[in-house]
């Protein structure tokens, strides 16, 4: 593609930011949502989405906001469509996997629906499972008129995933491993983090592959008893995530718990890593490797800490 073809572009979700700049167009990105903060460059874009909730607080705050929004009918997220407008995007990339994660298609379309002077490309995403990432890279690619880029993006991603997969298989054990990924109340990780579970060598007890996160008790926990827990809340980094992590250590349970006794119970950067469907999935990989396989990887990820 030349300098000349190549699209103005608006990413509304954190992990096709990721994307469009694995793929090497960085620079043709015009705007980002409010949740864009990597590769670091992206920064300085104008943000044209933001929350209609206060993101302050604690979980269950948090939740019972979002809840109290869906509710109604409503959309979790608000587009600036006179500023999306004034940035002349040939092609805007949203999400339709879930409302609660991102800006949804609906709200792009709304924003651009009385545009009568340009009509951008829209692309949506739906990321369920492993394979519908590659799937959704390949995606961005062919609307960036850049097939080539696609398939060897997804090609290095699957030989990273492929070699961890392998040295986890090599190590032997399959040791239980509950992912949560809200705090209060609990909630698992579904989508593609039962995948990543055990290619990187345990054995996924909340949550299925493809399908969305399900609530989960403290009751589930403490019966399952696992070998590991890793807790990675949606949207939370690491010091929001220990912030938050008393509504679990103050069980009285949690002590008793196994991988607490065996300090195999992880805090883990969600926001960055675990809950963003894009290249650094891989990186999750390798930290979930570390964590239930011990000994076997020297990956030295930061951002995953023993609580």
């Amino acid at each position: 593609m030349s300098a000349e073809a190549a699209p103005r572009i608006v990413s509304l979700i954190a992990s096709s930011t990721e994307i469009v700049c694995a793929l090497g167009f960085g620079d043709r990105l015009v705007g980002r949502s409010h949740e864009c903060d990597f590769p670091e460059s992206v920064k300085r874009l104008p943000a044209v989405t933001e929350p209609k909730f206060p993101v302050e607080g604690s979980s269950y705050e948090i939740d019972q906001r979002v809840k109290a929004i869906l509710q109604e009918g409503l959309s979790v997220y608000r587009v600036h469509a006179d500023e999306l407008r004034a940035l002349h995007p040939d092609v805007v990339i949203t999400q339709a996997q879930c409302e609660v994660c991102a800006v949804s298609l609906r709200d792009v379309e709304q924003a651009v629906c009385e545009w009568v002077d340009s009509r951008p490309r829209i692309v949506s995403l739906e990321p369920n499972a492993l394979g519908d990432i590659f799937t959704d890279i390949r995606r961005v690619a062919s609307a960036l008129d850049a097939t080539e880029r696609g398939d060897a993006l997804v090609a290095r991603l699957e030989r990273r995933i492929a070699e961890v997969s392998e040295r986890a298989k090599e190590a032997g054990g399959l040791p239980t491993v509950a992912a949560i990924e809200w705090i209060d109340p609990l909630m698992a990780c579904g989508n593609w983090m039962p995948e990543l579970v055990e290619l990187a060598g345990g054995a996924n007890l909340f949550g299925v592959s493809g399908k969305h996160s399900p609530w989960m008790s403290w009751e589930d926990l403490v019966r399952h008893d696992p070998d590991v827990i890793v807790v990675m809340p949606c949207g939370f980094d690491l010091a929001r995530t220990r912030a938050e992590m008393p509504a679990l250590t103050r069980r009285d349970d949690w002590p008793r718990l196994k991988a607490v006794r065996n300090g195999r119970a992880f805090v883990a950067d969600g926001n960055a890593y675990f809950n963003r469907p894009g290249p650094r999935l891989c990186d999750a990989l390798e930290m979930l490797a570390e964590a239930i396989v011990p000994g076997a990887f020297t990956f030295a990820h930061a951002g995953i800490e023993v609580v």
